[in-house]
């Protein structure tokens, strides 16, 4: 497939097909181990903004009804 586009984006794409295809699977398995930490470390910097919240009291507890409320300014 000939893509005419010159973006960072297609330069890795275009350099990733010039690979033998095991080293593309080699790849490919490297960045979903790196997107799953990556996730990993946006769910633990939630978590301690979460905790962090909940010490500093701005956390709030209560109901899915109690949620709604609050979202509807009820």
């Amino acid at each position: 497939m000939v893509v005419e586009s010159n973006t960072p984006f297609q330069k890795a794409i275009d350099a990733v097909e010039t690979l033998e295809i095991d080293d593309r699977e080699e790849l490919l398995e490297l960045l979903k181990m790196r997107l799953a930490e990556d996730r990993r470390d946006e769910i633990a910097a939630n978590a301690r903004e979460a905790v962090n919240a909940v010490r500093e009291k701005r956390a709030k507890f209560g109901a899915s009804d109690d949620l709604r409320k609050d979202l509807l300014g009820e």
